[in-house]
């Protein structure tokens, strides 16, 4: 009994200084250790107070950093709900959007919120340059010649290493590299499907593919997607004998942030297995989640040889190199063609440098300071999106990758949100980008993979009060 109103005690102090402001939503909490030698406590009894103020949704736990502030405030952001597609579809105008957003992406004065990459502040960028001088001095003719058409074979060993972080069983022999996922994806369409049949893909869904998918002359039927558990599996069941492919990003989708549960996974895969329809699976955002293990992709449960792998570093650890990859099952063969005609070979030297710097361990340290950084960031988001955004906003709540998924009252135009807050030098996504049809006009994609500064929360409260005069 004595333990327990001890431990109770530290945590309603704790939470005294957390609703007086002394600690905010973000803020790094004492250590354990320190807890223990300042109230003069037993390790246990630290421990016990702070699961108490887990349970009281005060704190939370991120894996092999400690503990931080949870995002409290006045008001707690609700999670938009399911999204809810139509049939109608109207294209210019995302594509001239997406043109312009894009023009942005390149000025460095300007808050990239939209920036769909990590920020170089992020990367090891001194430690792949060692990688790089060791390719160019270990390669043959320093690195001008052709690789094989399947690609680098020290980094298919060591991507086939890699995937043993989820249960991936596989040989250098099972990879084709590509130049980044998009292009890994744009084989698979083309090795899977012809002008006019039908995909089944989440909504929203990163433009990227979405664009892909026209220009290939694609029907895309957008499915029904909540932005905690991803694509609503009864709904694709009604549509299966329509589609050709399933395309889908399981782990921390772009620009949703969802998550498919390993159950849903493994419905998905028996599914569409028995209708031989093949899922293409973007995993480039599975490395970077925040809790105690990485999610397994949907190909972890694959038996047929049904799903192709597709994932990149471009996320991770160098968006430039364009280094990505796909492990096709029994569509290699057409996947190696593809590349043999299109491409005859991957960029050589930054495919050595990434093997090399896989070989040497360094990415899961890197991997780790990653995750802790965007973990962090994304409850100081979140915070300033509750403390200083529209009062009915709504926001999805990532476990992993760097995107925020942000619903706004529907009077807001976030097409004209977007012109308003780059007068004052700050870019977002509208959601109008991530559909092919005519929704999400009130509804922004923010990326949190940058280093948080004053600066950037001024520039938060900034675009929440331009988002206020608004309505």
């Amino acid at each position: 009994m004595g333990k327990d109103l001890l431990y109770v005690r530290i945590a309603k102090a704790l939470e005294k200084q957390i609703k007086n402001k002394v600690l905010s939503s973000g803020d790094k909490l004492p250590s354990l250790r320190t807890i223990k030698e300042e109230y003069g406590v037993s390790m246990n009894t630290a421990t016990q107070a702070f699961l108490e103020l887990e349970k009281w949704g005060l704190i939370e736990s991120v894996p092999r950093s400690g503990f931080y502030v949870s995002n409290l405030t006045e008001r707690q952001l609700k999670t938009p709900e399911t999204s809810n597609p139509s049939a109608s579809t109207v294209q210019e105008e995302a594509e001239q959007l997406i043109t312009k957003v894009y023009r942005s992406l390149t000025d460095t004065s300007i808050t990239r919120l939209s920036l769909g990459v990590p920020d170089h502040q992020l990367v090891p960028i001194a430690k792949l340059n060692k990688s790089l001088i060791h390719s160019m001095r270990n390669l043959g003719g320093g690195g001008t010649d052709y690789e094989e058409i399947q690609g680098n074979r020290k980094l298919r060993k060591y991507i086939a290493r890699w995937s043993f972080t989820w249960g991936g069983d596989f040989s250098e022999e099972d990879f084709v590299t590509t130049a980044g996922s998009m292009n890994a994806i744009s084989f698979c369409l083309m090795a899977l499907t012809k002008r006019g049949d039908t995909i089944a893909v989440e909504s929203p869904i990163y433009f990227g593919i979405l664009q892909l998918a026209k220009s290939l002359g694609l029907h895309v039927l957008e499915m029904p997607t909540h932005p905690v558990t991803g694509m609503d599996l009864q709904a694709l069941k009604k549509v299966v004998p329509k589609i050709k492919v399933c395309l889908i990003v399981s782990n921390f989708s772009n620009p949703l942030g969802s998550c498919m549960p390993e159950a849903h996974k493994k419905e998905l895969v028996s599914m569409l297995a028995a209708h031989d329809v093949p899922i293409i699976e973007n995993d480039l955002y599975g490395d970077v989640y925040f809790g105690d293990s990485r999610p397994k992709p949907c190909k972890a449960f694959d038996t047929t040889g049904n799903v192709l792998w597709c994932g990149s570093v471009s996320k991770t650890l160098a968006p430039g190199y364009r280094v990505g990859w796909v492990a096709p099952g029994k569509y290699l063969a057409q996947i190696n063609h593809l590349k043999l005609l299109h491409s005859v070979s991957s960029t050589t030297i930054t495919q050595e440098a990434i093997a090399h710097f896989l070989e040497n361990g360094r990415y899961e340290n890197h991997l780790k300071k990653m995750r802790r950084t965007l973990a962090t960031n994304s409850l100081y988001f979140k915070r300033a999106i509750a403390d200083y955004f529209p009062e009915n906003t709504k926001v999805s709540n990532p476990h992993g990758g760097f995107m925020l998924w942000v619903e706004l009252d529907p009077k807001i135009d976030t097409a004209i949100l977007y012109e308003k807050a780059m007068e004052h030098k700050i870019s977002i996504a509208p959601g109008r980008m991530f559909t092919l049809q005519d929704q999400f006009h009130n509804c922004m994609r923010l990326s949190y993979g940058q280093q948080w500064t004053e600066q950037l929360d001024s520039k938060l409260q900034q675009l929440g009060k331009i988002a206020k005069r608004m309505l």
